[in-house]
């Protein structure tokens, strides 16, 4: 109820501003409707994607090479995945969430998200175009083993606390 009624608010706001021309209102309302049409483009085909993925992998396979007996074996199947996914962190969180309902370690889950961040292939090349080679393996060799030694503990420590993730 309190977010549609902060919505309601926020048309209102983007409404006013346009009636009475006040121009960072305005932009913020072109913020909201590039964001949301980028978001219209993207979404909907991952989330097709995503439920061919929990309808054709099975939960035992990701418990073998993802699960809490893969060793480095599941962090380097994180990694590749997530070189692989477009769409940025809005694929990544869903994917993550899938992932985890399959029998994923946590620690896993979250290699694949931070390197979602920072080491998508399409990204990575457009980075070493402009920024150069050089920069973009120091990057890269400084940040994955970071992302994976913090996931470790982020899991170790979640896991030692009995976390469960739940979607309500």
């Amino acid at each position: 109820m309190i977010r549609k009624v902060l919505f309601a608010f926020y048309l209102i706001f983007i409404l006013l501003s346009i009636i009475f021309n006040f121009k960072i209102g305005i932009d913020i309302g072109k913020n909201f409707l590039s964001f949301a049409f980028s978001m219209l483009k993207i979404v909907p085909v991952a989330f097709i994607l995503i439920g061919l993925f929990e309808v054709w992998i099975k939960r035992e396979t990701i418990e073998k090479h993802l699960g809490e007996d893969s060793n480095w074996k599941g962090y380097f199947w994180a990694l590749l995945l997530s070189a692989t996914t477009v769409g940025g962190i809005y694929v990544a969180l869903p994917v993550s969430a899938s992932l985890y309902h399959k029998g994923a370690k946590l620690s896993v889950i979250f290699t694949y998200i931070g390197a979602a961040a920072v080491a998508r292939i399409p990204m990575t090349i457009f980075e070493a175009s402009f920024l150069g080679l050089k920069f973009t393996l120091v990057r890269f060799f400084v940040s994955i083993p970071l992302i994976i030694i913090s996931s470790i503990l982020l899991g170790k420590y979640l896991t030692g606390r009995d976390f469960r993730f739940s979607l309500e």
